[in-house]
């Protein structure tokens, strides 16, 4: 039986899914959810043979408003608000994706 799985994961990024829920999509032209969009964006595969991984998780409990909360592996003191319509270039370099 196996007691572990192996993956070329450089990070991870957490992404609030009750906050990207409640925004009804609004990232991407058609409205994606934020996760779906910054995968898509980068061009991400899903699973441990992407290079990141972008993982949708139940609540982080901030719960802020018009906005999607995302947490970065190499900074988790320190969380993102990321609202629809923001450039996602622009919110894949502040994670540390976009190379």
């Amino acid at each position: 039986m196996r007691t572990g799985v192996r993956s070329r994961w450089d990070k991870a990024v957490l992404v609030c899914a009750k906050c990207s829920k409640k925004l009804d999509g609004g990232f991407g032209d058609p409205a994606r959810p934020l996760a779906k969009a910054l995968r898509r964006h980068l061009k991400l595969k899903n699973g441990p043979k992407a290079r990141a991984g972008v993982v949708e998780v139940k609540c982080l409990d901030v719960c802020p408003k018009g906005a999607v909360v995302v947490v970065d592996s190499d900074r988790p003191g320190e969380w993102l608000l990321v609202r629809p319509g923001d450039d996602l270039d622009a919110v894949a370099g502040r994670l540390g994706l976009d190379g």
